[in-house]
């Protein structure tokens, strides 16, 4: 058997960037003899073996052919008689179709090494619009590599808008959008992930909610880019500055999701969007499979965010009410990741971008000013029961108006 290691290790290596997985392709071998030598077969649909010592994934080299809709629609062939370039054949990009021999030499049969010099992502054969996961895969390689100078090429966009208008994507499942929306939300430019998939009409598939907010207006005054679609985009660029985490980002994508749904005559004016914007965020999250702490934050965010921009103008008894319904007394990380997602909507605004954001302070001030009302204190003056959850409103309330007659204009 021969062993070769391909795919982002190769790629990876000749950009100079860090390894973090070594993937193999074993050819000229059947199951057996790898099972004979200890390898562990882990793969369901196709043969793939975790190394007995190193454990990095080893696969039996295959092909792939077409058999049904979506990205499962497909026969798995291998044999001993499949070649490594059958293998790298069926990949999406040509960046990741190279291998490398045991004595360090390139194996390129789809010139993989002069799309990397070029810095273009280009599938590697029509084979790619088989399976509509790719295009969301090269949507987020392009935000993996934008930092680095990469693109799509011409003919691969062409093709992905083809798949698009085919309806293709519309076979793939929630969970699978989710996966590559949230690592490419993760990745050093994820803004370019949604350029690239509203560019070729993916995104109106796959976050419909999301592609509606590109051309409606805000006024000016708050939003100087004016275009909802592209301020959601400035902002999540603020969240990876931030190095926010996960949830934090879709929230902050999220957060303005209303302003779509709002009165046309009254634009660019979005009076109750953050209403509007919470209810769609919990149909959609239901819909597509999110994750419930994802889910919440997005909530939240939506719907609370103008009371965080404006909590200077909030009345004691709105700001505890606010931090009830953010649970903030009982998940103090769940309301510091609102206070963050907040900044990253202020800030995500042009020629503000590096405009303080006071309020996550003060928020924080009230919060702290309703934990110096002790539920045993009260308990010990005789309220029990109702009364009791009463007298604890009411003292958080007196100890935040006394904490906002300090804050100065």
């Amino acid at each position: 058997m021969d062993i070769y290691l391909v795919g982002g290790a190769v790629r990876d290596t000749l950009l100079g960037l860090a390894v973090k997985d070594h993937d193999w392709v074993v050819v000229g071998a059947t199951p057996g003899q790898l099972e004979q030598e200890g390898y562990q077969r882990v793969g369901a649909d196709f043969p793939v073996y975790l190394h007995p010592s190193s454990k990095e994934e080893y696969a039996l080299a295959r092909t792939e052919r077409k058999s049904g809709h979506g990205y499962t629609g497909f026969e798995v062939q291998f044999s001993p008689d499949v070649t490594l370039e059958d293998d790298l054949l069926r990949r999406d990009l040509t960046i990741n179709a190279m291998a490398q021999a045991n004595d360090g030499t390139l194996i390129d049969p789809y010139h993989g090494k002069a799309d990397l010099d070029a810095r273009l992502l280009r599938h590697v054969s029509p084979a790619f619009r088989e399976d509509p996961l790719r295009v969301l895969r090269v949507a987020r390689f392009a935000a993996r590599f934008d930092h680095l100078g990469f693109s799509v090429a011409g003919d691969t966009q062409a093709l992905m808008c083809d798949m698009v208008q085919e309806g293709e994507l519309g076979y793939l499942v929630p969970e699978r959008i989710w996966q590559e929306m949230s690592r490419a939300l993760m990745e050093p430019n994820p803004e370019v992930f949604f350029q690239v998939l509203r560019a070729c009409g993916a995104l109106k598939v796959v976050f419909p909610a999301l592609d509606a907010l590109f051309g409606i207006p805000q006024p000016m005054r708050w939003h100087p880019e004016v275009d909802t679609g592209i301020h959601t985009l400035k902002a999540l660029q603020i969240a990876v500055q931030m190095d926010a985490p996960l949830d934090v980002r879709v929230a902050t994508l999220s957060h303005d999701l209303g302003k779509a749904l709002t009165e046309p005559t009254n634009w660019p004016s979005h009076r109750g969007h953050e209403d509007l914007g919470a209810d769609l965020i919990r149909q959609h999250a239901s819909d597509w499979r999110w994750p419930k702490k994802a889910a919440a934050l997005a909530e939240h965010t939506a719907r609370y965010h103008t009371h965080c921009h404006r909590i200077r103008e909030l009345r004691p008894a709105t700001i505890v009410k606010t931090l009830n319904k953010l649970g903030a007394f009982r998940q103090s990380d769940h309301f510091r990741q609102f206070l963050q997602a907040c900044e990253c909507d202020a800030r995500g605004r042009s020629g503000l971008e590096q405009q303080p954001y006071p309020q996550a302070a003060l928020f924080e001030r009230c919060l702290a000013a309703c934990g110096s009302v002790l539920p045993a204190d009260l308990a010990a003056q005789g309220y029990q029961g109702a009364e009791l959850g009463e007298a604890l409103n009411r003292e958080r309330v007196r100890a935040v108006a006394q904490e906002k007659a300090t804050w100065s204009d």
